[in-house]
């Protein structure tokens, strides 16, 4: 069960993901002061109610959790699995999310908000997808022909390592090992459909003007005698104002926007602690 004194902290960061959520499904970005306040916010919190408690823990927790998502975002941020403003709201929700009195009980709630943003991200991340390759229909199986192709060798190898596999687990007799044969055969059809994906559905062509820091740009740009290159942290502030000269129009990446996933993994982590499931889940040793 959530505590009293951490309701607080329950409704800001609701309130500060759905408001992330409009932004990024708006703008495809999370505005840098939304996300900073929230850990200002959540920190002062935390300060003063272990004043007020006479519990240094209560906040010290909040600086682990923070520490921990910290380090977890620059991570998944280098990884290439997020974009800045998601690695920036997700050591937000760090220092948000230990509610327990306990170190121990707050590393499970980590990991199982990890492990639920994750499943959650894949399921909408692939929904979303889905639904763009339907609008886009035409251009996406056209494209998907093209990728097939270039991955041809791709796919022959990892349909023989996916046989070779199948039958060295029919001989040991370790059936439950099949999935990994499975995963290794839909591999190079899941990462073609990706790639389809990013290159029928979500290459933009927009004004120079209507750039913003961050965006991604899909192509070089040659603004006088200097080029600016596609980089995945995106444009930075001085290959803006260069840009901002730019008469032409310019290819930008877009990216899927996945702070619907966080939404989803917070309610599904209320909804299991104020059942007392994690508890239950823990006691099975999962």
């Amino acid at each position: 069960m959530i505590n009293a004194e951490n309701w607080f902290l329950v409704a800001i960061g609701l309130i500060w993901i759905i408001v992330a959520v409009i932004q990024d499904l708006r703008k495809r970005e999370i505005a840098n002061w939304w996300n900073f306040s929230l850990i200002a916010i959540a920190l002062a919190y935390r300060a003063f109610v272990s004043v007020w408690m006479w519990d240094y823990w209560y906040f010290l927790y909040g600086l682990i959790g923070f520490a921990i998502f910290f380090g977890l975002a620059y991570a998944f941020y280098y990884g290439r699995l997020f974009a800045g403003g998601d690695a920036k709201l997700l050591m937000g929700l760090g220092a948000v999310l230990p509610f327990s009195g306990l170190l121990l009980e707050n590393i499970i709630i980590f990991l199982y908000f990890i492990l639920l943003f994750l499943l959650c991200g894949s399921i909408y991340g692939l929904l979303y997808s889905f639904i763009l390759a339907l609008r886009n229909r035409k251009k996406f199986s056209g494209e998907f022909v093209k990728q097939a192709r270039k991955q041809k060798r791709f796919f022959f190898v990892f349909v023989f390592l996916s046989l070779l596999l199948s039958v060295f687990v029919i001989i040991i007799g370790e059936f439950i090992f099949l999935l990994f044969s499975l995963c290794l055969f839909l591999f190079p059809f899941l990462y073609s459909y990706a790639k389809t994906v990013e290159e029928s559905c979500l290459i933009r062509e927009r004004s120079a003007k209507e750039l913003t820091v961050g965006d991604w740009l899909y192509k070089s740009v040659k603004v006088g005698k200097k080029t600016i290159k596609p980089n995945w942290e995106g444009l930075s502030e001085e290959e803006l104002k260069l840009l901002k000269k730019y008469k032409g129009k310019v290819l930008v990446k877009e990216g899927i926007p996945f702070t619907p996933a966080f939404l989803f993994a917070f309610l599904i982590l209320l909804w299991l602690i104020q059942k007392d499931m994690l508890d239950w889940i823990y006691s099975l040793g999962i």
